[in-house]
């Protein structure tokens, strides 16, 4: 058994695949001052067009590299390969539309002055080196929606990425640095969780992003206010699936399968939690379980053993509480049989926990308002789904739903154009599109009265 915190361990063999050594303070601190110097050397003496030039060199080495860069997830966490070079071409995507969009983003803002003496505007400009905190559920997507708008900005990046995901995290500072990134504009760290307890504090660092679990939220926001710095957060999710009418069930049911089993069923933002109309749950239910089951062969492990058992316990725990579950097959090492829990109260302890994996939970609704209810009884608030056919129903619960985002009759729409974030327990801030590249940006005022 490996002792090394970074470690390549192939869910699907369970095989150590590659260790990389944890970072000795002294790299740490090495880290943090190229990427302070980064910033007042290079950033403060770049143009966005200049920089926005790299950004469209790190997209095309995403394109060219996307077998080599699908093969290093596969391994990680067992992203099927064609799912992880999807991945990879959404990241150069998101690296292109930064770099085409930041001068337009980034242009000064005129203020009209109510007593008309001269003029004043506000004009974004970079804050300084950033720490970037990010999962292994998808190891560059993650990054890029990260990296993208702010090193275009002319933030620099210390990222700490999944321990593991060390090759990956690798391979993505080598990207960069092809690119024609200069050392320190984006500096990849192994480090331990002490580690960046500490780089939060420093004052080399400005704001943090982090992307992960609640638990693991609150902690890195507690150092960042002790500190009084800024941070975003992408959180977990229960993400509703609310089908209130349809016209074309076995197309309602195949999108609700998409919602909850891609990849592997390990997203913050899948559909989890199914609130289905009185009048459609039986043949819902009967067709979304059938689909559930036959899409076992040749699903991908989960992303390791560990992950697989806590899912394992949490269903478990679910049938405890009087859910009825129906799956085939056992857990083998990561592998995970699909399966649908249905009957589960809502007031359960079970219905509040985040289910990462490919099982779903199928409720009830007997009224719009009591989909709605059930819907935002979460202490989450990521996105969210409303299937209907009734255009003015859509928006009305669209607006009444508590999450961060809403998708209504479709899945799998995320865009580079469109914000993504949520609010209670998923987090705060946003990443992607205008609003993405607004977060860490120093918005100041500038007023002229002669």
């Amino acid at each position: 058994m490996t002792t090394n915190l970074y470690t390549v361990v192939d869910p699907a063999t369970g095989e150590v695949a590659a260790e990389y050594p944890t970072a000795t303070d002294e790299a740490i601190d090495a880290a943090l001052d190229s990427v302070a110097r980064a910033y007042r050397e290079w950033s403060r003496n770049t143009t966005v067009a200049e920089r926005a030039a790299l950004l469209h060199k790190v997209a095309d080495l995403h394109n060219e590299r996307v077998d080599e860069l699908a093969a290093i997830i596969n391994r990680e966490m067992g992203k099927p390969v064609d799912q992880a070079a999807g991945e990879v071409e959404f990241c150069a995507a998101i690296y292109a539309y930064y770099a085409d969009n930041a001068e337009r983003f980034l242009a000064d803002e005129p203020i009209e002055l109510l007593d008309g003496e001269g003029h004043a505007l506000v004009r974004r400009q970079a804050i300084g080196a950033l720490l970037g905190v990010m999962p292994w559920n998808y190891p560059y997507y993650q990054v890029a929606r990260f990296a993208a708008p702010n090193l275009v900005l002319g933030n620099t990046i210390a990222l700490k990425h999944a321990p593991q995901c060390p090759e990956s995290a690798a391979a993505l500072a080598q990207v960069f640095s092809d690119a024609g990134f200069p050392e320190g504009a984006y500096a990849n760290v192994y480090a331990s969780n002490e580690q960046v307890a500490d780089m939060i504090a420093d004052p080399r660092v400005q704001a943090v992003s982090f992307t992960g679990s609640e638990r693991a939220g609150a902690v890195i926001a507690e150092i960042a206010g002790r500190n009084l710095k800024k941070v975003v957060l992408e959180l977990g999710g229960s993400d509703p699936f609310v089908v209130l009418s349809t016209d074309d069930l076995d197309a309602t049911i195949e999108a609700a399968l998409d919602a909850r089993l891609e990849n592997t069923g390990q997203a913050c933002n899948a559909g989890k939690r199914f609130i289905v109309a009185d009048d459609l749950y039986e043949p819902f239910l009967e067709g979304f379980t059938k689909g559930v089951l036959a899409r076992a062969e040749g699903l991908a492990p989960l992303s390791s053993v560990a992950a697989a058992e806590r899912l394992e316990a949490q269903v478990q725990r679910a049938v405890a509480d009087g859910a009825t579950l129906a799956t085939e097959g056992r857990r083998e090492g990561a592998y995970f049989p699909p399966g649908v829990l249905s009957g589960l109260s809502p007031k359960s302890p079970s219905a509040r926990e985040e289910l990462f994996g490919p099982v779903a939970t199928v409720y009830r609704a007997s009224s719009e308002d009591e989909a709605v209810a059930l819907a935002n009884d979460t202490s989450f608030g990521l996105g969210s789904y409303v299937f209907t056919t009734d255009s003015e129903q859509a928006m009305r619960v669209a607006d009444k739903i508590e999450a961060g985002m809403v998708f209504v009759n479709g899945v799998g729409l995320d865009g580079v154009e469109l914000p993504f974030g949520g609010i209670k327990r998923s987090g705060f801030g946003r990443e992607l599109g205008r609003y993405g590249i607004d977060e860490f940006a120093n918005k100041k005022l500038i007023r002229v009265t002669k």
